[in-house]
C-alpha cells in the first residue's frame, strides 16, 4: 500500500497576540497527508507537487518528511516559490484565508516539464484545490494520468473542496469537477460545496446526483450532522457535540481517517466514524495541522 496525496502544500501564517504570528506548513491534501502518514505510520503517503528551489521550499520539505511523508516524487521549479496563506477565526471557529498564490510552483504541476511520476503507487488522492490551480491543458493531462492509473489498477479518490475564487468561472468548475468525480472510486464530498456548485436541494439530493456517477464508496460530509455513506447509505449520528475553535482542515482530516480506515480492510461505516471523530479532534485547536498528542 502507498498512496500518493497530490497537490499544493502552502506556507500557513496563524496571527498571534499582538505582532506575532506563527509559521507552518499546510494546504488540504497536504493535511490529509499528515494526518493519514500518523495512522498509517512513514513509508505508506507521498506527497506529489512542485516546489521552488528557495529556502522556504527546503523548510516545507523538510516538515514533510518530519511528518513521515515521502517527497521523492517532489519535483522542482527554477523560478517559482510555494504559495502563502493566513488564518482569521470568528469566534465560532468559522476561518476566513487571505492568499498570496499567484507565483505558486504548485500551479505547474502537470504541464509538460512537470508531469509527476505515479508509477508504484496503490492508490491517488487529489481535491478540487489540485485542479483549480492548474491551467486547462495540465488538467487534462491529470485526467489522461488517472485513466492510465486506474486501467493498471490504480484507486483514486476525491474530494471537490470547491473554491469559487480559484476558479476562471462556475461553468469550468462544473464541468472539471464532474469528470473528476466520474474518474474517482473512493468519493469525499461535502455537502456545501456540492450544493453551491451543483445547485442541489439538499444533502438526499447530493446522494441521489452521485449514485448516478457509480461511484462504489465514499463519504457525504455534513458538518456536525454526521456523514453518511455513498457506498451503503449507512449515516453516523454523532454522540456529542464538540466547540469548534478553528474548522481549518476538519475535513482535510476526516478525508484521512476514513481513507486509513477503509485502505486497511475495514467498512465504510467504520470509516464514517474514524472519519468523523478525528475531525471533531481538529476543529478543537487552532490551525490546520494538531499536535499528535492532541490525536486520541
Amino acid at each position: 500500500m502507498r498512496v500518493g496525496c497530490l497537490g499544493e502544500v502552502m506556507l500557513e501564517l496563524v496571527p498571534g497576540a499582538g505582532d506575532a504570528a506563527t509559521l507552518d506548513v499546510a494546504g488540504d491534501t497536504f493535511n490529509t497527508a499528515v494526518y493519514m502518514a500518523r495512522i498509517l505510520g512513514a513509508g505508506h503517503v507521498d506527497f506529489i507537487t512542485v516546489l521552488g528551489s528557495d529556502g522556504f521550499s527546503a523548510r516545507i520539505r523538510t516538515r514533510m518528511t518530519a511528518h513521515g511523508i515521502g517527497a521523492d516524487r517532489v519535483l522542482y521549479h527554477p523560478d517559482r516559490i510555494p504559495g502563502l496563506y493566513a488564518i482569521e477565526t470568528d469566534d465560532a471557529g468559522e476561518r476566513r484565508f487571505t492568499y498570496w498564490r499567484s507565483a505558486s510552483a504548485a500551479r505547474d504541476l502537470f504541464a509538460p516539464a512537470f508531469v509527476p511520476d505515479l508509477s508504484g503507487l496503490s492508490h491517488l488522492f487529489y481535491s478540487g484545490v489540485s485542479l483549480a490551480i492548474l491551467s486547462p491543458a495540465a488538467r487534462e493531462a491529470l485526467f489522461q494520468a488517472i485513466v492510465v492509473f486506474r486501467a493498471q489498477g490504480g484507486i483514486v479518490a476525491f474530494d471537490s473542496n470547491y473554491r469559487p475564487r480559484l476558479w476562471e468561472s462556475v461553468a469550468a468548475a462544473r464541468s472539471t469537477t464532474e469528470m473528476a468525480w466520474q474518474l474517482c472510486d473512493i468519493a469525499l464530498p461535502s455537502v456545501d460545496d456540492e450544493i453551491a456548485l451543483f445547485g442541489d436541494r439538499d444533502d438526499a439530493a447530493v446522494r441521489v446526483r452521485f449514485a448516478r456517477y457509480g461511484v462504489g464508496c465514499g463519504a457525504l460530509k455534513r458538518g456536525a450532522a454526521g456523514p453518511v455513506g455513498l457506498g451503503t447509505g449507512a449515516s453516523y449520528v454523532p454522540e456529542t457535540p464538540v466547540q469548534v475553535v478553528d474548522s481549518t482542515a476538519a475535513g482535510d482530516s476526516f478525508n484521512a481517517a476514513f481513507l486509513a480506515t477503509i485502505l486497511t480492510g475495514h467498512t465504510e461505516s467504520e470509516a464514517l466514524v474514524a472519519g468523523h471523530r478525528l475531525a471533531a479532534q481538529v476543529v478543537q485547536h487552532a490551525g490546520a495541522i494538531i499536535k499528535v498528542g492532541d490525536m486520541a
